[in-house]
């Protein structure tokens, strides 16, 4: 499906769009090694290596067999066996490996039925776009997120019967202002005030080129990169918008990049939204557009020169925006960064350039084709396909019931008082109840098959189970700063 005109997306290079063009790319490209990739349920991305010479035209037909009763959320082990099935378009040189490799993206198949497989998120984000355009509303949606993560120098943590800790670190910490680093030469940057520094106070400015560089070797349109707010090393590089499926696999190829560049300089990356304690947490503020025939349909004339079709879209966000939480907020940790003070989205209401709303309307370019929403709330631990088909359906369902959202509160939220608050509904404020605010809306889900019961079963009770109750469980350190004495 093409592109909308006037926006369409100019990969890096173009890749191979068959297995018979993909197989001349390993020669012409003297590869070594094939690297097959995909992604499992809770959202980290899975690989496994073959010799380049074992890649096979047949390969792409029948798949690659592996076991997936090991994988959180997949199979049981008496029904183990699922195929990777490679997709040639999204093809692209590792940068970091030592040998030539090449990687791919796959699909999951039933070795038995050849259907896809219902848990696999990618499957699930491309059932959501067939949705979109079988029902008529458009043909393209695209996806803008704006990711940040921090770089930090060192980072410990132990969790024990007896004991728990955490220690992460950073040279730009305005904590380390009075180390000894033989000499400290200053220039750390206080909390909350790391937005836009120049060098030396920016010191990621070459790690985070050197990102930049890879991603493009990757195939990523990297728009910019800047340092941000938070001190300790917190960043943001910019990618351009592409549509849904697409744009999800470029999110895992940036978090591969930054996460690698990191490495190889003997830092770490993390996308965890709240590392650090009264200081900024990481977001990932997601823009999102419906086009058809080359027409973006969320241009009008309504609310910041919003359509009618964008209202109801947005009104769709709001409405399902404590079920969304569950899978565009996904870890116990995202809800430390949705707390008041930290420009973070806790109440669910619209505005034009208001950051501190769940949904903004940005009013950059006056052009129709700039017009968007940016839903402010999810973070980067999401799983990126599950997280935009859930965005999308949302929308969808706002539309096609027409829900609008509402008026615009255009005032600084966090500066209101508590009685002009008490009618707009807030974000959840812990990850269980999250899960059961999508255990309460999750039809408009459902509609198309685009997510299934069991996808959605499976999603609230592997989070319960492995992430609530575990933490849950154990003693917190700031307990016993709270409680051991009494």
């Amino acid at each position: 499906m093409p592109l909308p005109k006037g926006v369409a997306i100019v990969p890096h290079r173009e890749a191979p769009r068959t297995p018979r063009e993909v197989l001349a790319y390993l020669r012409e490209h003297e590869v070594k090694a094939v690297d097959l990739r995909f992604m499992d349920f809770p959202g980290q991305w899975k690989h496994f290596t073959i010799p380049a010479a074992a890649l096979t035209e047949e390969i792409f037909e029948e798949g690659y067999g592996f076991d997936a009763s090991s994988l959180r959320g997949w199979q049981a082990i008496n029904e183990s066996d699922m195929l990777l099935v490679p997709q040639p378009d999204t093809l692209f040189l590792d940068p970091f490996a030592r040998e030539r490799t090449l990687a791919m993206i796959c699909n999951i198949q039933d070795p038995l039925t050849r259907e896809d497989y219902s848990r696999d998120p990618r499957n699930v984000a491309r059932k959501a776009v067939h949705y979109m355009r079988q029902q008529g509303v458009a043909d393209t949606a695209c996806f803008g997120p704006s990711l940040e993560f921090f770089i930090f120098d060192e980072v410990r943590y132990e969790q024990t019967a007896h004991a728990a800790f955490y220690w992460v670190d950073s040279a730009e910490g305005i904590w380390n202002s009075g180390r000894q680093e033989g000499p400290n030469l200053g220039g750390k940057i206080p909390h909350r005030q790391g937005y836009f520094p120049c060098p030396p106070a920016d010191s990621l400015h070459d790690l985070r080129s050197e990102m930049m560089l890879a991603m493009e070797e990757c195939g990523l349109r990297v728009e910019s990169h800047h340092h941000e707010k938070a001190s300790g090393g917190q960043c943001a590089i910019n990618i351009h918008y592409d549509e849904l499926v697409a744009m999800a696999d470029q999110v895992l190829k940036y978090k591969y990049v930054v996460k690698n560049v990191a490495r190889r300089h003997n830092k770490v990356a993390t996308f965890m939204p709240k590392p650090l304690f009264e200081d900024y947490g990481s977001g990932m503020h997601v823009h999102v557009s419906l086009w058809k025939n080359g027409q973006n349909l969320f241009y009008g004339s309504d609310y910041s020169n919003l359509s009618e079709m964008a209202m109801y879209a947005l009104g769709g966000l709001l409405r399902h925006a404590p079920a969304l939480c569950a899978i565009t907020n996904p870890t116990t940790n995202s809800y430390k960064r949705l707390v008041p003070g930290y420009e973070a989205p806790v109440h669910l209401a619209y505005s034009q350039r208001n950051r501190s709303a769940a949904v903004r309307i940005p009013v950059y370019s006056a052009r129709p084709e700039s017009k968007r929403l940016e839903y402010r709330v999810p973070d980067g631990t999401a799983n990126p396909y599950l997280a935009f088909a859930a965005m999308l359906m949302a929308m969808l369902d706002g539309i096609r019931n027409k829900i609008h959202p509402g008026p615009p509160l255009d005032k600084d939220i966090y500066d209101l008082p508590p009685e002009e608050l008490q009618d707009v509904p807030r974000t959840p404020q812990t990850l269980d109840e999250a899960l059961s605010a999508l255990e309460r809306d999750h039809d408009f889900l459902l509609q198309g098959g685009v997510f299934t019961e069991d996808v959605i079963e499976t999603w609230i009770d592997y989070k319960r189970t492995y992430e609530v109750a575990p933490l849950r469980m154990r003693p917190h350190p700031y307990e016993f700063a709270l409680y051991f004495d009494l």
